[in-house]
């Protein structure tokens, strides 16, 4: 995918990148740490995302918000949601061009009915 997304880049497209991509990108997107070194967070998903953001690509997100303790995943089984004790796993990567485009990108935490909640880039 990211040579499909490099010739689009090439080809002077903006490009948005949404989904969930099923891991936490830095430490401040997961609240229990110690539990999980060693789990697959730390391994060749988070080492992907770290290659994005070298390419350039940006964590809309995080332009707007530095704060811990913004998640948009947890684990029904435990009731995690109702602590708080989550993961940041679905994602906005826009390429720089559209970053001064976008005026808010929002974890809507609020709205349940999922074991994630809404995320949104506008």
């Amino acid at each position: 995918m990211l040579e499909k997304w490099e010739q689009l880049r090439r080809e002077g497209k903006k490009l948005i990148l949404t989904g969930d991509f099923n891991t936490a990108h830095k430490e401040i997107d997961w609240r229990v740490r110690k539990r999980i070194q060693g789990y697959r967070i730390f391994t060749e998903e988070r080492a992907w995302l770290d290659k994005l953001a070298s390419m350039g690509y940006v964590d809309v997100f995080r332009t707007f918000n530095q704060e811990p303790e913004w998640y948009t995943y947890w684990d029904q089984f435990t009731r995690a949601r109702d602590r708080n004790v989550g993961w940041r796993i679905d994602y906005f990567w826009v390429t720089p061009d559209v970053v001064p485009l976008v005026t808010k990108a929002p974890i809507r935490m609020e709205i349940l009915g999922s074991d994630h909640c809404r995320s949104n880039c506008t």
